[in-house]
C-alpha cells in the first residue's frame, strides 16, 4: 500500500468526520460542522492567511490505493494569548518543619497559572482502528510529520512546543481529578467544562482558587491520576520522550493529565533534520529510511528510502510522484527511528 501525509482539504470533511467519530477528541470532535470550520481554518493557515495566534494546521494520512483518510494530527501555532490564556496547574513542593516536634513534611501543591504568551501545541492524533498495528507504523508517521512541516517552516511556530496527554479516566469518561477539585469550584460536570473551555476561559480564571492547593487534601482517587498517562496514550508518551519531550511538572486543570514540552530546536526530527535539494542518482540504493516532506501551502510528506550525497538528496521515483515534487525542489528529511543513541 502507498500512504501520503498531506495538509487537509475541504473534500476530506466526510472521511475526517467518520474518523473523528471513532474517538471524539476535544480538539478534533466528530462533529461535521465544527470540523468544517477547522478545515477552513487549516486551509487558511497553510495559505498564510491567518495570524499565528489563530493558525491551526491539520494533517491527514491517506491510503492512496483506497483514496481513504486513515489518520490525522494537528498543530496549534500558538496556544495561550492575552485574549485566550493557556491555563494549567504547576506542581511545586513546599517544606514544613516543626522545631518542637522535630518532624517535617514535604508537600506537593498545585498552583494555578496562566500563560498569555504560550507555545505551539500538538494534538489531534488519530489512526483508524482497522489500520493500527500495521508495519508502516502509521501513527508514528502522522505524528512525526508535524515536525517535518515545522522544520520546513520554522517561522510559523513558537520556540517551545507543548503536548497535553490524556490521563486515566473512568469507564464512563469521568475524571476523578475534576470531581475532587474542578467541580467543587465551578459546579460543572467534567465533559461540559472541558468543552466550554475550548472557546471560553473566563470561568476558569474567575472560579479557580488563586492560592496553592495541597494535594494531600484531595481524595486518593484524584491523587492517583495527577500527572499520569492513560493506557491508550502511553505509546504517544513514549514516542514524545524518544524525540526529546519531557514532563514539565504541569497538569491540565480539568483532568490532571500531564503536560510534556520541548524547545522546538531540540526536538530530534527538527534537530537532526536537513533541508536539501532533490536530485536524481542512478546508482542509489535508498537504504536509509526516513520522512521526506515538501511545501508550505500544500504540504506533502512520505515515509521513504533516501540517499544523501554531496549535500543533495535522492528518493525513489514513486516517492517523488507521491510528493508531486520536481527535481531541484527543496525538501526536509529526518530519520524515522529515534532512541537513546540519538539523545
Amino acid at each position: 500500500m502507498s500512504f501520503i501525509i498531506r495538509s487537509v482539504q475541504r473534500d476530506d470533511l466526510t472521511q475526517l468526520t467518520d474518523l473523528a467519530k471513532q474517538f471524539n477528541l476535544l480538539n478534533l470532535p466528530g462533529d461535521r460542522k465544527i470540523l468544517a470550520e477547522k478545515i477552513e481554518r487549516s486551509e487558511k493557515s497553510f495559505a498564510s492567511e491567518l495570524e499565528k495566534d489563530k493558525s491551526e494546521y491539520i494533517f491527514v494520512i491517506e491510503d492512496t490505493e483506497q483514496s481513504m483518510i486513515v489518520g490525522s494530527s494537528l498543530i496549534l501555532a500558538k496556544h495561550g494569548t492575552e485574549h485566550t490564556p493557556h491555563s494549567y496547574f504547576k506542581i511545586l513542593k513546599r517544606d514544613h518543619f516543626s522545631q518542637d516536634l522535630g518532624i517535617g513534611f514535604i508537600h506537593q501543591v498545585l498552583r494555578f497559572q496562566l500563560d498569555t504568551d504560550g507555545p505551539s501545541e500538538i494534538g489531534g492524533l488519530l489512526v483508524d482502528r482497522s489500520y493500527r498495528r500495521r508495519p508502516e507504523r502509521l501513527g508514528k508517521q502522522i505524528s512525526l510529520s508535524r515536525f517535518i512541516y515545522m522544520g520546513l517552516n520554522p517561522d510559523r511556530f513558537e520556540k517551545r512546543v507543548l503536548c497535553e496527554l490524556t490521563p486515566p479516566l473512568t469507564e464512563e469518561g469521568r475524571s476523578e481529578f475534576w470531581e475532587a477539585l474542578g467541580r467543587r469550584f465551578t459546579g460543572l460536570p467534567y465533559q461540559e467544562a472541558d468543552m466550554l473551555s475550548q472557546t471560553n476561559k473566563e470561568f476558569i480564571e474567575s472560579l479557580f482558587p488563586e492560592e496553592d492547593i495541597y494535594m494531600s487534601l484531595l481524595d486518593a482517587k484524584a491523587r492517583l491520576v495527577i500527572g499520569r498517562v492513560g493506557e491508550a496514550t502511553k505509546p504517544a508518551q513514549h514516542l514524545l520522550e524518544s524525540i526529546g519531550f519531557e514532563y514539565l511538572d504541569e497538569v491540565d486543570p480539568f483532568d490532571g493529565g500531564p503536560h510534556y514540552g520541548a524547545d522546538t530546536k531540540d526536538i530530534l526530527p527538527i534537530k537532526m533534520g536537513k533541508k536539501l535539494r532533490l536530485t536524481e542518482m542512478k546508482d542509489s540504493t535508498f537504504k536509509t529510511q526516513g520522512l521526506v516532506g515538501t511545501g508550505a501551502d500544500d504540504f506533502r510528506c512520505v515515509m521513504t528510502g533516501y540517499e544523501i550525497r554531496d549535500g543533495v538528496i535522492s528518493i525513489p521515483n514513486k516517492s517523488r510522484d507521491l510528493l508531486k515534487a520536481d527535481l531541484d525542489q527543496e525538501v526536509f528529511v529526518a530519520p524515522f527511528e529515534y532512541g537513546r543513541k540519538n539523545t
